[in-house]
């Protein structure tokens, strides 16, 4: 049987995406491993699947001062052994690295064992821990067409994120029953992460009394960030955080608004759901959602509002040009290059696979 071991982790984004690769590993006959942090969220999430899980220790590579910058490289050469000493005893054919930092020392002690590696890229710009393992790796996919050109050509692939299958399977009546709704009054989806976001809740919550004389609005908050005097507002729905839920209230939606991280906008792209991002600003991150939300502008999919100038009156007027021009932005989705992640990273999988033994 073909093994490969799957890593990534840090964040929902960095594992969700391989979640998604599951079921056709497990179709084309993979037996998969993962390995992660001790007790990072990776190792929640995979829980659910029924994999077997292996911890390892890690750290973070910052660019600024602080007084684990003298103990996590310590963290990470532990990792880096332990991670070694993992996939001797797995001998897997193949690696696939979904990033974070715990991405780092599991690459990197493959490559020292002669184990082909792909990783891919979310953001438009690599971020540290997958520069540090670029060098070392086999193939990189990338969301953005942008990216190519920032990665080694002959690695370079454009691949898109891969989505979730449950997600295009959501039950639209479900949906309906579960908010509330009228079946004839178009729908807007706000979704700020998995924390939610404080700046869109605010300015969704201005804005609802002109959102609501034509959408109805379903609005994933975040935990702790319901508003209770809302709560019996007609045509507007709250949720702190959705799971199974979600694929159902994607049917439901027909615009979204949300942040600009990559893989929810890939996930807007498969689901061709016409949407105006909201990114993150580079006062609260590194800029990578910006640069996410202006490429998938220039090609057509996304209406974007820069954070700084999000105010009520222009999160309504662009909504409603985003609705009455939603089949040009769906046409455009349905063009993309982006789509088929799954089939063409199975394909550098096996590709990679067929060339070592275990």
């Amino acid at each position: 049987m073909k093994k490969i071991v799957l890593t990534g982790g840090g964040t929902a984004g960095h594992v969700t995406p391989n979640i998604a690769l599951f079921p056709s590993l497990q179709e084309t006959g993979y037996q998969i491993h993962y390995i992660g942090s001790y007790d990072g969220i990776e190792k929640r999430l995979i829980e659910d699947y029924k994999i077997s899980y292996y911890g390892i220790s890690t750290g973070k590579f910052r660019r600024y001062f602080a007084l684990k910058n003298f103990t996590d490289p310590l963290r990470v050469i532990k990792g880096y052994a332990e991670a070694r000493k993992i996939l001797k005893q797995i001998r897997p054919n193949v690696v696939f690295s979904k990033g974070g930092f715990v991405s780092v020392p599991v690459v990197r002690a493959a490559h020292s064992l002669g184990i082909p590696c792909i990783i891919h890229e979310s953001d438009m710009t690599p971020g540290l821990a997958n520069k540090l393992c670029i060098p070392v790796a086999d193939k990189v996919c990338c969301n953005f067409p942008e990216t190519l050109k920032m990665l080694p050509g002959k690695k370079a692939v454009l691949t898109g994120s891969p989505i979730r299958a449950e997600l295009r399977q959501g039950n639209r009546i479900a949906a309906l029953d579960l908010c509330g709704f009228t079946a004839n009054k178009p729908v807007i989806m706000v979704i700020g992460g998995s924390l939610g976001a404080a700046s869109i809740n605010k300015v969704v919550r201005e804005a609802l009394p002109k959102l609501l004389e034509d959408f109805q609005v379903v609005h994933i908050c975040g935990k702790e960030k319901i508003d209770n005097l809302l709560l019996s507002v007609p045509g507007y729905k709250q949720f702190e955080y959705v799971k199974a839920e979600l694929k159902d209230l994607f049917a439901l939606a027909d615009l979204v608004i949300s942040r600009a991280g990559a893989n929810a906008i890939c996930e807007l792209l498969a689901l061709k759901k016409p949407n105006v991002l909201i990114p993150l600003s580079s006062k609260s991150s590194r800029g990578d959602q910006i640069l996410n939300a202006h490429s998938f502008e220039s090609q057509g999919f996304s209406l974007v509002i820069d954070e700084d100038d999000l105010i009520d009156s222009v999160l309504v007027e662009k909504v409603h040009e985003l609705y009455f021009s939603r089949q040009i932005y769906i046409d455009a989705m349905g063009k993309s290059d982006q789509l088929g992640s799954i089939q063409t990273i199975m394909k550098l999988i096996n590709e990679a696979a067929a060339h070592t033994v275990s």
